[in-house]
């Protein structure tokens, strides 16, 4: 065997990384933007939905803030609704490298880039509600450090912001040196990726647990002074993360070559009947103690479930929400319900939008209703929200398809460096 190495093919060598990396990134191109006739399909209405919002943003950027339902006494709506939402998605990837790199389940292994993915379009989306709600996203930069005023480590926002952004980064490290290692036909060096993936459980925890502290520290609104906020907010976000995750990995095993084993979705089942049933027992837990035993924390959460004389918008929400999450614990709990794929995917899709409705309209909302000062004044909507809304989404799934459409067939092994042109 001739262990002379030329210097072109020394994987150390400055020139050859330079040369894979661009092999590596036209390969990517190509492999986002070629597809079957259901991908271009999928696309166009996601991008028609997309400019829609979009144009619905630059609107209100133009007229300000007076074109949302959003006022003094409400000042946080749907857009810090969704972004609550999206943080504790991003922190559902989580759920996935667990049992990969903990339990070293093999079928997790081989799936988990799936949940990492989730997590980086997630995060994309938590930004873009931020800058949707800030209404002069010029100011954008007063929340970036050593550059505007951070107010770090007095601020929870600052926190927040520290712990969001990082996340992102984590992943970005993670997914990407794995698929350009996968790219090259290489072994990873667990040096480079085992540790970012241990810190990046407790990062995901992290993210949640501080935007719950976020809520919870507001002394001013009683609705959210609660030691469960933050429990809450993590088994919440166990649900509707594996519950998005699974309907991805079905549509992925009928739609790719991509092998979907059967022991990641019974995982991720067995992971959403132990959560459901505790998200559903805190928040039986704090209904009961705010009713049974009055006071101000009370009377929110009264609004929320039967209205205030005329004001009752938010009652239909909690009503749907309440039902669509008992349903799917229901069904959940069904022996072996893994293997009835139509069932599960039901009972994800109610566990997923049981969950945003509780995180988003069922949890924001209530917390200004009535006000510090006691008044009451109900929050709706526009339709300018709800179109800048579906538009972040679309870009957010846009972002976790393309992102797909490169990994898949690198993780698989069906590209590589030495088939690409």
């Amino acid at each position: 065997m001739n262990s002379t190495i030329t210097k072109a093919e020394n994987p150390h060598n400055a020139k050859f990384h330079a040369t894979s990396y661009l092999k590596f990134l036209r390969l990517a191109l190509r492999l986002a933007t070629e597809g079957t006739w259901t991908f271009y399909v999928w696309m166009f209405v996601l991008s028609c939905v997309f400019l829609v919002g979009a144009h619905a943003w630059a609107t209100q950027v133009a007229q300000g803030m007076v074109v949302t339902a959003m006022t003094d006494h409400v000042s946080w709506g749907l857009y810090i609704a969704n972004f609550t939402f999206l943080v504790g998605l991003a922190a559902g990837g989580v759920m996935m490298v667990i049992p990969a790199y903990i339990y070293h389940d093999n079928d997790m292994h081989d799936t988990v880039i799936i949940g990492e993915l989730l997590a980086i379009a997630s995060i994309v989306m938590c930004l873009m509600f931020v800058v949707a709600d800030l209404g002069r996203p010029d100011r954008f930069w007063h929340m970036m450090p050593f550059i505007g005023k951070f107010n770090w480590p007095i601020s929870m926002l600052t926190w927040d912001v520290i712990v969001l952004n990082g996340y992102l980064l984590l992943n970005l490290h993670i997914c990407g040196y794995m698929l350009y290692k996968r790219f090259l036909g290489e072994t990873p060096d667990r040096r480079w990726y085992v540790p970012f993936v241990f810190l990046s459980i407790a990062w995901a925890i992290s993210i949640h647990t501080v935007t719950a502290f976020l809520y919870c520290g507001l002394g001013g609104r009683p609705f959210w002074n609660t030691a469960l906020m933050a429990p809450r907010f993590l088994t919440s976000a166990f649900v509707a993360g594996p519950a998005f995750i699974i309907v991805v990995l079905q549509l992925i095993r009928r739609m790719t070559q991509m092998k979907v084993g059967p022991g990641s979705i019974q995982t991720l089942v067995a992971i959403m009947r132990i959560t459901i049933l505790i998200d559903l027992l805190m928040l039986g837990s704090e209904v009961f103690t705010a009713l049974y035993t009055g006071g101000a924390h009370s009377t929110a959460i009264r609004y929320l479930f039967f209205g205030h004389g005329d004001l009752n918008a938010l009652v239909p929400w909690t009503w749907v929400s309440l039902a669509f999450m008992v349903t799917a614990a229901v069904l959940l709990m069904r022996p072996k319900v893994h293997e009835h794929l139509k069932v599960l995917d039901v009972a994800c899709v109610l566990a997923f939008v049981g969950i945003w409705i509780e995180k988003g309209m069922g949890l924001i909302i209530p917390g200004f209703v009535p006000s510090t000062l006691h008044e009451w004044v109900e929050y709706i909507p526009s339709a300018a929200e709800w179109k800048i809304m579906a538009g972040i989404w679309a870009a957010g799934l846009i972002v976790y398809t393309l992102l797909l459409k490169v990994a898949i067939p690198v993780f698989t092994g069906n590209v590589s460096g030495r088939r690409a042109k």
